[in-house]
């Protein structure tokens, strides 16, 4: 393993515990196992629902080279849906309006064109690449 590895793994790690001792330490004690359960949940949906159904997409959308493209773009659509579920399904406005202040639906679909976007081009480069390489 090499230096830079080990140095990004324990900037990772010192990450990581950054970001949960606020939580241990600074949240009601309920909100905590709610937070493990939501989590666990997340994890159940992303690699018993979420994976399987963009590799199943994938095989079926296109052949070759573009697979791995058009699969990754999927993968990150669906997690990004499943992360904004919450917010696009609760009923109603909140009593407070600071809770949810943004267009949540208009959120997701802007990222979702940044993603359908990005995939594009990448698929357009591979393309581009392919054909290049045949050329020489």
């Amino acid at each position: 393993m090499t230096l830079s590895r080990l140095l990004l793994g324990a900037l990772g790690v010192a990450a990581a515990a950054f970001g949960v001792a606020p939580l241990l330490t600074e949240t009601r004690t309920g909100t905590v196992t709610q937070l493990v359960v939501w989590a666990a949940g997340a994890v159940v949906l992303h690699d018993g629902v979420l994976v399987p159904l963009v590799l199943a997409a994938g095989l079926l959308l296109t052949r070759g080279r573009l697979r791995g493209v058009w699969r990754a773009a999927l993968l990150t659509l669906g997690t990004v849906t499943l992360v904004a579920l919450p917010a696009l399904l609760r009923p109603g406005r909140p009593a407070n309006p600071s809770v949810l202040p943004l267009d949540y639906p208009m959120g997701l679909a802007a990222v979702a064109a940044a993603v359908v976007a990005g995939a594009a081009v990448a698929a357009g480069r591979r393309l581009w690449l392919t054909r290049r390489e045949r050329q020489s």
